[in-house]
């Protein structure tokens, strides 16, 4: 497993966070290596970790707005815009915002899903940072990276705690730099 380089002053250890991501097979379904990071979240010293590892590479990068990927995506950016003194943005799947949304449908393997978030959230010209636990194919964030532009922001970057290298998520979002803490 590769780490990406975090500036030495975070101080995240990165083993530390990986001990605590457990592998469950076959999690939702057959064939599925769900990454469960429960023990990573009751960990203070690994969550703390990756809230600043996360929020390192944009320091100073003037975020305006965090935008979190539901539903994991919650929980890391919302620490992660307090620490970069940043709003933060829940990007929600399809009718689950109360308000008026701005919206971005994406193709699944089987079907479609949208993400939307609130017409009046992104204001033209933020500077977003999106956040989200996992990069795997890359079709949610392709959807949060059009989303925020549709919105009139500029994505500044894509932070998420782990990419999984083989399903080559990287290569949809080859416009936006993604910053993984690990690589597995």
């Amino acid at each position: 497993m590769a780490h990406d380089n975090t500036p030495a002053d975070t101080a995240v250890d990165l083993d530390e966070i990986l001990a605590r991501i457990r592998d469950i097979p076959d999690f939702p379904r057959p064939g599925i290596l769900f990454k469960d990071i429960t023990p990573l979240l009751a960990d203070h010293a690994a969550l703390a970790g990756t809230v600043t590892g996360l929020a390192a590479p944009f320091r100073d990068a003037g975020v305006d707005r965090v935008v979190g990927l539901e539903a994991r995506g919650f929980i890391f950016g919302a620490p992660v815009a307090l620490t970069l003194g940043a709003g933060f943005v829940p990007a929600r799947k399809a009718g689950k915002l109360p308000a008026a949304v701005i919206e971005q449908p994406y193709d699944l393997e089987y079907g479609t899903a949208t993400v939307e978030v609130h017409a009046d959230a992104i204001t033209a010209g933020s500077r977003v940072l999106i956040v989200d636990d996992v990069l795997a194919t890359g079709g949610t964030g392709r959807a949060a990276v059009d989303l925020v532009r549709k919105a009139g922001g500029t994505v500044v970057g894509f932070s998420v705690l782990m990419e999984l290298t083989a399903l080559r998520g990287r290569e949809r979002l080859s416009d936006v730099e993604p910053h993984a803490l690990l690589s597995v």
